[in-house]
């Protein structure tokens, strides 16, 4: 975990064929929900990923939001088509789960990462987050609204 006010690791994660994105173009324009969830087409993720899109609190133009997952690219793609969501879906395949790892959310038993949710504000400092260890553990996502108030 780390202190709130901490730098957060700037990473490159591709998004599609064509395109990546970088934490670090956000600074000076967005803040970044960083949301780390560990399988596509899943019953958990897909429900709090269905959450997130569904709440109006969290479509603003100062945040953006970012998911992420070990699977392979064209499958973040499609999940994101499927659930018709908001957002940017990333993918930490590559090296495998190297993002995941950075933030200290990678599970080596199970290689992929695990659910953590990280604000970033427009200084590209942590501003709040929270870890659920556990692959079944649903995050409690009322807190989103909370760190955004």
């Amino acid at each position: 975990m780390f202190e709130i006010g901490d730098i957060a690791p700037d990473f490159t994660l591709r998004e599609t064929f064509d395109t990546s994105v970088t934490l670090s173009d956000y600074r000076g324009k967005q803040n970044v929900l960083l949301f780390f969830h560990p399988f596509s087409y899943t019953d958990v993720c897909e429900g709090e990923i269905c959450e997130i899109r569904d709440e109006s609190g969290l479509k603003r133009d100062d945040l953006e939001i970012i998911n992420v997952a070990c699977d392979a690219w064209p499958i973040r793609q499609s999940y994101k088509d499927h659930l018709k969501a908001n957002g940017r879906f990333v993918a930490d395949f590559w090296p495998h789960g190297e993002v995941s790892k950075a933030y200290g959310v990678f599970d080596e038993e199970w290689g992929t990462c695990m659910r953590g949710t990280y604000l970033i504000d427009m200084e590209g400092k942590i501003a709040n987050q929270v870890v659920n260890m556990g692959i079944m553990d649903r995050r409690d996502q009322s807190v989103y609204l909370d760190w955004l108030s």
